[in-house]
């Protein structure tokens, strides 16, 4: 009766596999990044059709500690239309990555979701916070710096937790960050890169590398 042996580097390479799998949310589907870019990019588009006198001048070049002023009304609608994106893209993100943990036949909802969450919802909380400041403070030319800077971080934080282009989408992210802080007349283009182009970007990558 004939034994038949066990290769060493292939044992070692499904317990990486499983522990990888038991640590990381891997359910995250390159969709979800497609989708969110479409939504932030039909959202730019609405508020700059409807409000594009308000765009310019949150985003009229101005020296450091010079207020820029934005009329209330303008502001609700804009941060209204920002909150819309927020939620489609947020319903189309769960949306997809239950649509691709199911066929997978794999659990959404794990300790490595909750982690993900966590780390990516705290700098994301805190950089909503200081947008609100900084708009209450009159400086609204410094949102976009602000929005892009802190959900970079929030990116970064939970990267470990999923795939690896989330990590290096997050630094993207920053980087447009700091240009619509220097270039503060072009933030809102710089918005519409991170929030749209970017994911749209990343998530083809993600969608193509690992779903298909």
């Amino acid at each position: 009766m004939k034994t038949t042996l066990s290769n060493p580097g292939e044992d070692l390479q499904a317990i990486r596999d499983i522990m990888e799998r038991s640590s990381r949310f891997l359910s995250l589907s390159g969709l979800s990044g497609i989708f969110a870019g479409i939504c932030a990019l039909a959202g730019a588009a609405v508020a700059w059709l409807l409000y594009p006198d308000a765009l310019q001048l949150s985003s009229i070049p101005a020296t450091p500690g010079a207020h820029v002023g934005l009329a209330g009304n303008n502001l609700f609608y804009l941060a209204l239309i920002a909150l819309l994106v927020l939620i489609a893209a947020a319903l189309g993100a769960t949306w997809f990555s239950f649509r691709k943990a199911r066929k997978a036949g794999q659990p959404f909802w794990t300790l490595s979701t909750r982690r993900l969450l966590i780390h990516l919802l705290i700098p994301m909380a805190v950089g909503g916070i200081f947008t609100i400041i900084l708009l209450y403070r009159n400086h609204p030319e410094l949102a976009a710096c602000a929005m892009l800077v802190f959900y970079g971080l929030a990116l970064v934080n939970a990267g470990k937790f999923t795939f690896g282009e989330i990590h290096y989408l997050g630094l993207t992210e920053i980087l447009l960050g700091f240009l619509a802080g220097i270039f503060v007349q072009y933030g809102f283009w710089l918005w519409a890169t991170g929030f749209g182009l970017m994911h749209i970007i990343y998530g083809a990558v993600m969608y193509y590398r690992h779903e298909r």
